[in-house]
């Protein structure tokens, strides 16, 4: 005897209880008996044969447990049997968004094992995996016969239905729990090429945001160190730490084993690179055998509301080894620790510096270590007076191998008043006192001269500004705002006795010219009588703005303490400027001008452009300096363009070439090809300038870098278990 109904919300308690089991996501039988009722099923006919206990429902059949739907165009279940069948059109979303496809699917053990064929499978936002057949067991595998994955979009148009890159295997096992997707017998193919085969290979599915692994190689060849092979590896160690090994081998320059560590808190973080390097072809000749080592790192942790620490770290072995395999281009490495405390407006900042040059003319032996620098800043919420008033007071002890070692401790107490006219003038009155006292441990040059030196200086100072500004339409407005600044302050406070360490560079500029103190550092007063005025100007459209600054300093007489090149010698210090035109995104340009005030003549000049259209941009930059201080005059431009040929293809270029010498320092270009799947590139570059034992050098570098879901890091393992195991889905 047979019942047959049609319905398209058909619900009878048998329903509910025959068809529970197919619903349920496999996992425990303890978990599957939880679940009771609440079932939907819907269908255009459905019917119950009770003498063999079967269930048929056909006709857009849709099921839905939980958030786990299934739709099929025929469904049945043998209760006897324990065994769902499911054909035509066949469909299942998990709910955490994985779908899957197949055309016919026998499953049993309450949907914990089955078979599947004409198989295929949505993972995660892109991932798409096709097979010939699939299976599934203990609720979590699923292993497919013929494979082709890739986690890559797919358009349905002509000509772009071949995915940027996918993996074709003969098996693939998918393990649902791990979110770790195993081949076997894989081939790895970029635009539909084959470029790499493997018999065994793992790679964490699109759901997975990072995870243990091979990423992708760097090859390339070098003048310098021959042919080259980057081979990372990438550790996730826990949700807030992870590693990165990155053995780099060469045929001529040796083996490099980098390797870098990163570590996040609620409470801060830090990062570690760190190097090790042996080279049997070293030194001027190429024949020493030596050795490398780099660290660089830094460290931010909060201890407290208020206080917080944190360390950076950059040291090398060799003054050339960092240029010699491209880990750093830097020319001195700063070290530093600190202490710090912020209460309010207030600051308390306890460190110690530590430096390290790599040029040529560089003596490490008389470079100084600050040890302690403590630097307090006294702010005070309410105003003094109808002003605000801040007090500074800064203390450093620097010892050297070579050369003076001394101490100093200051303390500079400030107080400014702004005033503004009714007829819009802005007026700021500033009153500041300050006091050093120094100690040297270098002996006197006469025995009546003391270790200890001692200074006082108060200035007082008048800003006036009155901006004039003419409003205009469609958010058009112009804005000429004229400057003058008076300070008076005593002649002196630069005792011969008093070292300079922290003021050497000095250079008068757009950022400082209408500064009080126009000096940087503390070792370094600028004291007599001066003025400083000039005009600013500004255009504003709805689209960007445009802005040009002018500024001199007059004094009544020269400052003998001020060398030449630094633009404040004479009655009259250099005029400079800057103009800026920026329409943002499209263009930014900058132009710094430092002109001779007595001759005319450009003593400093720096012009920088962006242009930026669509994903194509380019920089610019200029550079023009006159000769002072021993150095000779220099004249400089540096390029880089990146422009967008075809969809996602970029070529890009970029040169630095010396235009007194007409000589080219160095040069890159290249191509490459970045979507939201794949960036693959190769780059040539030619360094034409010679470092000690690090001659002009010629490189090709590849770089390939296959992505999933937009994820920047995709780690591949060649290797059966993974040295760290932990996957983030």
């Amino acid at each position: 005897m047979k019942k047959e109904g049609v319905s398209r919300g058909w619900a009878a308690a048998l329903g509910f209880s025959a068809l529970a089991p197919f619903c349920l996501t496999p996992a425990t039988a303890a978990e599957t008996t939880k679940v009771s009722g609440d079932v939907l099923l819907q269908a255009d006919q459905a019917t119950y044969d009770p003498d063999k206990h079967v269930v048929v429902a056909k006709g857009h059949v849709e099921i839905d447990n939980e958030g786990r739907i299934l739709l099929a165009d025929t469904v049945t279940y043998d209760q006897s049997a324990d065994v769902v069948t499911a054909d035509g059109h066949v469909s299942l979303l998990e709910a955490n968004g994985n779908v899957a496809f197949a055309d016919h699917v026998t499953l049993s053990d309450h949907m914990r094992d089955g078979a599947l064929s004409g198989f295929g499978a949505l993972l995660g936002k892109n991932g798409r995996l096709v097979a010939a057949s699939a299976t599934r067991t203990e609720g979590r595998f699923t292993t497919a016969l013929h494979v082709a994955y890739t986690p890559c979009k797919i358009c349905n148009q002509p000509g772009q239905r071949t995915p940027v890159w996918q993996i074709r295997a003969y098996r693939v096992v998918h393990d649902a729990e791990q979110h770790r997707i195993k081949f076997k017998d894989a081939t790895i193919a970029v635009f539909g090429v084959p470029l790499l085969y493997t018999p065994f290979l793992t790679e964490p599915d699109p759901t997975v945001h990072y995870a243990s692994g091979l990423l992708t190689p760097d090859i390339g060849s070098s003048s310098s160190v021959g042919y080259l092979l980057r081979v990372p590896y990438y550790m996730s160690i826990s949700p807030s730490q992870d590693a990165t090994i990155e053995p780099l081998f060469t045929t001529r320059g040796g083996d490099v084993l980098l390797g870098e560590y990163r570590q996040r808190s609620n409470n801060g973080g830090m990062w570690l690179q760190g190097s090790v390097g042996e080279n049997p072809n070293g030194g001027f000749g190429g024949e020493k055998f030596q050795w490398y080592a780099h660290l660089f790192g830094s460290g931010r942790f909060q201890l407290s509301p208020s206080w917080r620490a944190g360390f950076d770290a950059q040291v090398t072995s060799n003054e050339t080894y960092l240029k010699r395999y491209d880990i750093s281009q830097l020319d001195r490495l700063v070290n530093d620790v600190f202490l710090m405390g912020e209460q309010g407006r207030s600051r308390f900042v306890l460190s110690s510096y530590f430096f390290q040059g790599l040029r040529a003319s560089d003596d490490n032996r008389t470079f100084p270590i600050a040890l302690p620098l403590v630097e307090y800043t006294y702010i005070p919420r309410r105003r003094l007076l109808g002003g605000q008033f801040r007090l500074d007071v800064n203390g450093v002890a620097l010892s050297r191998d070579i050369g003076t070692s001394d101490q100093r401790l200051t303390a500079e107490a400030r107080w400014r008043l702004p005033y503004v006219a009714s007829d819009g003038e802005l007026w700021t009155l500033q009153l500041d006192a300050r006091g050093d006292a120094y100690h040297t441990d270098t002996p006197a040059p006469l025995p009546s001269d003391s270790h200890y030196a001692f200074r006082g200086l108060p200035y007082a100072a008048l800003d006036w500004r009155w901006p004039f500004i003419a409003p205009g339409k469609n958010g058009k407005s112009i804005i000429v705002e004229p400057i003058a600044q008076i300070v008076m302050s005593p002649y002196g406070g630069n005792p011969a006795n008093i070292p300079n360490e922290d003021s050497l560079n000095l250079e008068i500029d757009d950022n400082n010219i209408f500064s009080f103190d126009q000096v940087p550092g503390h070792d370094l007063a600028e004291t007599g009588p001066r003025a400083n005025f000039g005009v600013r100007a500004e255009s504003r459209f709805s689209f960007g703005y445009m802005e040009g600054l002018v500024g001199q300093t007059i004094r009544l007489k020269a400052n003998p303490v001020f060398a030449a090149g630094t633009g404040l010698t004479g009655t009259a210090s250099d005029v400079v400027g800057r103009f800026s035109i920026k329409f943002p995104p499209y263009l930014d340009l900058t132009e710094r001008l430092d002109l001779d005030e007595q001759t005319g003549s450009v003593r400093r000049n720096e012009i920088y452009l962006t242009g930026i259209f669509g994903r194509s941009s380019t920089q610019i930059s200029y550079l023009q300096l006159a000769p002072t201080l021993g150095l000779p005059a220099r004249e400089e431009v540096n390029s880089q363009m990146d422009i967008n040929f075809y969809e996602n293809w970029q070529a890009f270029a970029a040169i630095r070439r010396d235009l007194i010498s007409a000589q080219t320092l160095d040069n890159e270009f290249g191509i490459g090809y970045e979507d939201e799947c794949l960036g693959i590139s190769v780059a040539y570059r030619r360094k034409y300038t010679a470092d000690r034992d690090l001659p002009p050098s010629t490189s090709v570098i590849l770089r390939l870098n296959l992505k999933t879901s937009g994820e920047p890091i995709q780690a591949f393992s060649l290797f059966p278990q993974d040295v760290f195991s932990y996957t983030h889905p």
